[in-house]
């Protein structure tokens, strides 16, 4: 994963269980000239993990819903649909805002949000990534179309979301 990111790890924040956070993963990200800084929530404390817990809701929950997926074979149709489809139309295609700043008057609460920018879009104004990264965003942005992976992604959800149609008679 690491290798296919175009800008280096800074830092980690996972949750408390120890299958985010284990020795192996300190091992292999804290053993660098500038090492990951690697941090994890506090038991109990849910505003501790508030981003990751926002991208359960925009990342998880609401393309796959709430219902709980058993079927193992559903898994490889799942990574498909995150990889090939949901990834590339939300990194190229999706612009988002980034809050700046807030300021409080009294009870008014008021909120300062930058130009709605893409992923793609913030990587490639970016100083810190180098121009041959910058040129292959350039050519997967071009090879892709946002109506085609939305149509896929909901090809995709039918096959994962239907439930098999299962004879009541032995």
């Amino acid at each position: 994963i690491e290798q296919e990111m175009p800008f280096r790890i800074k830092s980690i924040q996972t949750d408390c269980g120890s299958e985010f956070l284990n020795y192996t993963m300190m091992r292999y990200f804290g053993n660098r000239p500038s090492p990951v800084i690697m941090s994890r929530s506090r038991p109990y404390q849910k505003n501790d993990n508030a981003w990751v817990e926002q991208k359960n809701w925009t990342h998880v929950r609401q393309l796959l819903g709430y219902q709980r997926l058993e079927d193992p074979e559903l898994a490889k149709e799942i990574n498909r649909l995150y990889t090939e489809y949901w990834e590339p139309l939300h990194n190229y295609f999706c612009p988002s805002a980034k809050l700046l700043q807030k300021e409080r008057q009294g009870a008014k609460v008021s909120r300062h949000h930058d130009t709605p920018t893409t992923p793609c879009e913030r990587l490639l104004a970016s100083a810190e990534v180098d121009e041959k990264t910058k040129t292959k965003l350039r050519n997967q942005r071009a090879k892709l179309n946002p109506f085609e992976l939305a149509r896929n992604i909901e090809r995709s959800l039918g096959r994962i979301l239907q439930p098999p149609l299962r004879s009541s008679r032995p």
